[in-house]
């Protein structure tokens, strides 16, 4: 049987714990939040502080830097980084080896092409014509329903 827990060191020396996800088992650091539909890739890191929605996929060699957001049904190919506290929403689709910079936001529906290579802060308007930030204010269609 496989270890559940994993501990890694990171360049200044300090263990790094992190826990196997049930659906691929991919890395995940125990304060991030990823739901159990989503697939991550055995080579695939979340950082602490970080999300994945549901029946979202991370490639592998991907890695969610710290307090990065993916959203629903969202696509991250293989060996792509997401820079810490970026935002991407919910049906987007990021190709292999991109690279996204840090607070970077990006909206729903958006595709991002394979090496890509966004600077920090950009802001890129997705499909559906909402940024990214607003959608995570959006109400819930769960929510919507019961009102």
């Amino acid at each position: 049987m496989a270890r559940m827990i994993e501990e890694l060191e990171d360049e200044t020396g300090a263990v790094i714990k992190y826990r196997r996800h049930a659906n691929g088992r991919g890395l995940v650091a125990p304060t991030a939040r990823v739901a159990e539909s989503a697939y991550i890739e055995p080579t695939a890191y979340v950082e602490a502080e970080a999300r994945v929605g549901l029946d979202a996929y991370v490639g592998a060699g991907s890695w969610v830097d710290r307090g990065a957001t993916v959203g629903d049904r969202t696509f991250v190919g293989a060996n792509v980084h997401i820079g810490a506290g970026s935002v991407v929403g919910s049906n987007a689709k990021i190709g292999s080896n991109a690279k996204i910079g840090a607070n970077a936001m990006i909206g729903n529906g958006a595709r991002i092409e394979r090496d890509a290579q966004l600077e920090p802060g950009t802001v890129l308007a997705g499909r559906e014509g909402v940024h990214a930030r607003d959608a995570l204010r959006a109400v819930p269609r769960q929510a919507r329903r019961a009102a």
